[in-house]
């Protein structure tokens, strides 16, 4: 399957390719300024402490494994910065405009930014905790300035026939996929990578 799709037909409505075949990607979802204004809110939010080690696991089996995945994350959650309520009111278009076109029923976005050091990546998996299916789409919006080929950090995504994508995480670009039973992965970055991450949900 090839890499990173081109853009939708202006008139397929919201990431088309979502519906077809449950992953799209587009260019160009938040422009240069924007990404770099995202940059320095979470640059800020690291020196003042803001993120925390990811871990795995559920309820009282949460561990921290770096040797499955070693990012840390930063909930975004009031009180934010203005490019930070601005993706966010983004995303809530997105969020209608899916349900418009999908009848998807989502309901609201939960999101955090995550940050993964050179040599850190994020094992197959998938976005369901266990016992919940809540999470409906998954979603990306890539901060990564400058990215140059061979610094790895792809997101490899599964499709059910056994064939793969590879997405590079590219500043400003949105990386959307169906989330019940989709398994993906962050390739070992050799530099550090940065994004905004995010589940569409439905009531539970």
């Amino acid at each position: 399957m090839p890499n990173d799709a081109a853009a939708p037909p202006a008139d397929a409505g919201p990431l088309p390719e979502l519906f077809t075949g449950g992953v799209a990607v587009e260019d160009g979802f938040l422009s240069g300024p924007r990404v770099r204004a995202l940059i320095d809110c979470a640059l800020l939010r690291r020196a003042r402490g803001d993120f925390t080690a990811a871990r795995i696991g559920s309820e009282g089996r949460v561990q921290r494994r770096e040797d499955i995945r070693g990012d840390s994350t930063c909930w975004l959650v009031e009180p934010l910065f203005e490019a930070e309520r601005s993706l966010l009111s983004d995303l809530e278009r997105l969020r209608l405009a899916l349900n418009r076109r999908g009848f998807l029923g989502l309901f609201d976005l939960e999101a955090h930014y995550a940050w993964y050091p050179p040599g850190t990546g994020y094992a197959r998996h998938v976005d369901q905790p266990r016992d919940s299916a809540d999470r409906v789409v998954s979603l990306i919006v890539y901060l990564n300035e400058g990215w140059m080929p061979g610094a790895g950090g792809e997101l490899r995504v599964y499709d059910g026939d056994g064939t793969q994508r590879d997405i590079t995480p590219l500043a400003g670009r949105l990386a959307c996929f169906l989330t019940t039973g989709r398994e993906h992965e962050v390739l070992p970055t050799r530099e550090s990578r940065l994004s905004v991450t995010g589940w569409y949900r439905r009531r539970p």
